[in-house]
């Protein structure tokens, strides 16, 4: 049976038309042009490219382009020359379909597991974590001379914050201060957060008062 590339070629030699003069008219390689004739499809870029060669190859020919597509098709191998990559990014020979399929759905399941998992991890946070609680005053050893100490700080707005044991409440952005009393000498400051999971986050201040 007669290839597709040997009825271009033929065509081509009938019409003593070199290949640089049929390239020139179509815009196509002449490397590209080569391969056709000889069927080595295996060196265009792609099955959209082979097949959109061979039809203008032939009809510059003046050639049945659906004859000349038919036997194409019949030679074309798809799952032997499917490329999805650049020429000179893989290597030479076959690429298997199944491994591009398989690869790309295993990058949609694992991106879609890693979604799942952040957004299950933002959602029960406060489940899993210590709810954050910094004090901004007192310092550490701070020296005070009066007989109330104002305690500033800020937490996760849904915790519950305890200056030595009193509650202290908190703005919509987790704000808190508290004044409470202290008396002369070392005096250690106890602030406690608790979110609504019970996890709690201690930090104590020691501070001088005269």
């Amino acid at each position: 049976m007669i290839r597709a590339g040997e009825k271009l070629k033929s065509k081509r030699e009938e019409k003593d038309l070199s290949l640089e003069e049929v390239a020139k008219a179509t815009k196509i390689r002449t490397s590209f042009l080569i391969a056709i004739e000889k069927g080595d499809y295996k060196k265009l870029p792609s099955s959209t490219y082979a097949h959109g060669f061979v039809r203008n190859y032939a009809k510059f020919l003046g050639l049945d382009e659906r004859e000349v597509l038919a036997l194409f098709k019949r030679e074309y191998d798809e799952e032997k020359y499917l490329k999805v990559l650049p020429e000179g990014l893989v290597k030479e020979g076959n690429f298997p379909i199944k491994k591009i399929k398989f690869n790309r759905t295993f990058t949609i399941f694992a991106a879609v597991f890693i979604l799942l998992v952040l957004y299950i991890t933002f959602q029960y946070r406060a489940a899993i974590f210590n709810p954050p609680l910094n004090v901004v005053k007192p310092i550490e050893g701070e020296v005070v001379s009066a007989q109330e100490v104002t305690v500033v700080g800020k937490t996760d707005p849904n915790s519950t914050v305890y200056v030595n044991e009193e509650v202290a409440s908190l703005d919509k952005k987790g704000n808190f201060k508290k004044t409470i009393s202290v008396f002369p000498g070392t005096e250690t400051i106890t602030i406690k957060a608790v979110n609504n999971f019970h996890k709690t986050t201690i930090v104590e201040r020691q501070i001088e008062v005269k």
